[in-house]
């Protein structure tokens, strides 16, 4: 089990290389697709990319005291134990005034013996050969690879919020 620490650190250190051109949908879900770039702690130039999918379901109009709603399905003991402190510590997320539930799926790993430099170059390569509107590449902590995966989903949560805010406003959900 990590302790809080681990969970600081791993917020401390996730960074988006790559951000989705799109945002949450107010009104319906959204898929986004993710690359997870990680260091190995115990190998030398030795890099493990993992690839899948994160489902933010549609915004909705919570009270604050909705939080004991929210689930982590699918991210294991580790997602469980942050949703838990997410709902102890971050008492001001109810300022978001919508709640989800977030759920992964389609996570595949490789390993790449390559630096980490030269691993993240590419896949933002690959990324602008493509285009892709919905995928993120995430530079994470490996061993708390999950807590940067919703580092990054709390963050396309705070960008998403004035949009989806102004959406429900303009169709008289909020005042």
């Amino acid at each position: 089990m990590h302790s809080e620490f681990d969970f600081q650190y791993a917020m401390e250190n996730t960074r988006v290389l790559h951000e989705p051109d799109r945002r949450i949908d107010t009104f319906g879900s959204t898929q986004f697709e993710f690359q997870m770039v990680t260091e190995l702690m115990d190998s030398t130039n030795v890099s493990r990319v993992r690839s899948g999918r994160i489902e933010a379901q549609k915004p909705l109009i919570v009270k604050p005291h909705a939080l004991d709603e929210w689930s982590f399905e699918g991210f294991g003991q580790e997602g469980e134990a942050f949703g838990q402190w997410v709902k102890e510590n971050l008492t001001n997320l109810a300022i978001l005034k919508y709640g989800f539930q977030f759920k992964r799926s389609d996570v595949s790993e490789e390993m790449v013996h390559e630096p980490l430099a030269v691993v993240c170059d590419r896949l933002l390569s690959d990324q602008r050969a493509s285009g892709n509107p919905m995928r993120a590449i995430i530079h994470g902590v490996d061993d708390t690879w999950e807590i940067s995966l919703l580092r990054f989903m709390f963050e396309m949560v705070e960008k998403s919020h004035n949009i989806n805010r102004f959406d429900f406003k303009r169709r008289g959900l909020l005042g």
